[in-house]
């Protein structure tokens, strides 16, 4: 029996394999945490050379993704307690694992409103810097439980904070700004909301080390938007995208760090006056011509004006603008109306024997990368065009799109390119033929000129 017995256990010995070794350290360590925070649970002092410093722990937290560190913190006291103090929040159903295929939108919310409450309060609020939440996918949340989330973030002592509510609850929502009065909202340095009511007042003096500011169907007025920026001297970027209630937006110029400015789709906005000297990037888009004034402007190197439905945008750009603008590097310039073919409002110049118009002469010397989607046969276009060919001697690159950028040939789609009618191809086909006779003829060899219409394969016109 003795002898049976010593064989089999040789036989064993023979079948084991390299990874038992790592396997059976791999448990050891396993066992050896679970016992350490089995003894963290019940007050013991762990045994010496299992513990890990508290910094540590919470750096292997950071690490993991929002999903995983959550789970973790269900099984180990050690990793719940650096949980409660989550430096960084993003809550979405996207980290929370509620954008799979088949779940009930309207149970979705739901899920997605008890989680976030779930998380943010039982986070004790030291350490929190950073708070996202998206939940664009909510028709409504109780204005209460975003109160509450709110107060907990500026308990903590937030730095930056993102609110993204539904597009429809705009007007429904007010920001608490009264939250902002006790002073813990003062560590603010990055503020993006939206679709809400903001009404800050001059009251707070929160806004002193606000960075950036991005507004987005956020109700707010001239006078509230001035004031918030007559209180932000640290402010780098402002963005506003469909503010409906901003008529004129005044830049003051003790904004001496803004360097980035967009206006986007403001409905009512006809006015930008901007006096802080050190913009570089200026961006202003929507169906309405914008009067814009600059104190001063030397030091934009970027700007892009793209405006829908007025015909006026290619001459305010050239008579207005350019002049003001003499260290612009990339321009970028989009218009629809000035385009329009089936009620024109420009003289083309094709047929017209007429000389072309001399520009008052403005150099500029910076200027290296232009960019005119919609180019057409318009007169002036070709006026501007020249203009800028003339008068930059550091130009690079010239991009000319006749085709509004949109209508490429997509081979890889059933059916070829998206519809043209026949009179905006038609109108193309004439810009082609002006950038031949006008502008080709003129392009310094140092010049890329990049020019393109609509497709030849999907997109032919019949000769009248």
């Amino acid at each position: 029996m003795r002898l049976m017995s010593t064989k089999r256990h040789r036989q064993r010995r023979r079948r084991r394999t390299p990874h038992d070794g790592l396997i059976a350290s791999f448990c050891k360590k396993k066992c050896s945490l679970r016992q350490q925070d089995d003894y963290s649970q019940s007050g013991a002092r762990p045994r010496p050379g299992l513990d890990l410093p508290e910094d540590i722990y919470r750096h292997i937290h950071a690490l993991m993704p929002l999903r995983e560190a959550a789970r973790a913190a269900c099984v180990s006291h050690t990793f719940l307690q650096s949980w409660r103090c989550c430096r960084n929040l993003t809550l979405s159903k996207e980290t929370l694992g509620l954008d799979g295929n088949g779940i009930d939108k309207d149970e979705m919310a739901r899920d997605l409103i008890s989680k976030v409450d779930g998380i943010l309060k039982n986070h004790s609020g030291v350490g929190m810097k950073k708070l996202e939440l998206n939940l664009y996918c909510c028709r409504k949340v109780d204005h209460c439980y975003l109160n509450s989330w709110l107060r907990i973030a500026f308990r903590a002592g937030i730095e930056e904070l993102t609110m993204l509510l539904s597009l429809i609850s705009e007007a429904e929502y007010n920001f608490p700004c009264s939250l902002l009065f006790s002073g813990s909202g003062k560590s603010i340095r990055y503020l993006k909301l939206s679709s809400c009511v903001f009404r800050p007042t001059a009251e707070l003096d929160c806004w002193r080390r606000l960075k950036e500011l991005w507004l987005t169907n956020v109700l707010i007025t001239d006078d509230e938007l001035e004031c918030l920026l007559s209180n932000s001297s640290m402010l780098e970027l402002l963005w506003l995208f469909r503010c409906n209630e901003i008529v004129r937006v005044k830049i003051p110029c003790q904004l001496q760090r803004l360097s980035f400015l967009r206006a986007g789709q403001c409905r009512k906005l006809q006015e930008i006056e901007s006096n802080a000297p050190n913009i570089s990037t200026f961006d202003i888009s929507g169906s309405n011509l914008v009067k814009i004034s600059f104190g001063g402007a030397l030091q934009v190197k970027n700007m892009t004006i793209m405006c829908s439905y007025q015909p006026n945008v290619i001459w305010y750009t050239r008579t207005k603008l350019m002049p003001s603008v003499l260290n612009v590097e990339t321009l970028h310039i989009s218009s629809c109306n000035d385009v329009q073919q089936t009620d024109m409002k420009h003289d083309s110049i094709v047929g017209d024997i007429s000389h072309l118009r001399q520009l008052p002469e403005h150099c500029h010397d910076n200027l290296k990368s232009v960019t005119i989607v919609g180019f057409c046969s318009a007169k002036s276009m070709v006026e501007l065009t020249l203009h800028i060919i003339k008068n930059t001697s550091s130009l690079q690159c010239l991009t000319l799109d006749t085709s509004f950028g949109s209508y490429g040939c997509l081979v890889n789609k059933p059916g070829g390119c998206n519809p043209m009618r026949r009179d905006i191809i038609k109108e193309a086909h004439r810009a082609l033929l002006a950038i031949r006779t006008h502008v080709e003829g003129i392009i310094p060899s140092r010049v890329m000129l990049n020019v393109s219409g609509p497709c030849s394969r999907c997109h032919v016109v019949e000769r009248d």
